[in-house]
């Protein structure tokens, strides 16, 4: 699987606390999901185009 988050935007994003190394392997496997299921709806609603709703 790619990477489809960006390790430094999360770090600046949580300029606050410390992350862990395993926490963006986690968090990317949760957006792999988010995307798959985004995916899923928009093909069960007959469209190609994955809309905010889809989320």
């Amino acid at each position: 699987m790619s990477d489809l988050i960006v390790k430094a935007a999360v770090k600046d994003g949580l300029s606050d606390h410390n992350v862990s190394a395993d926490f963006y392997d986690a968090l990317n496997e949760e957006v792999a999901e988010l995307l798959d299921d985004a995916a899923k709806r928009a093909e069960a609603n007959d469209r190609k185009t994955v809309q905010p709703r889809d989320l």
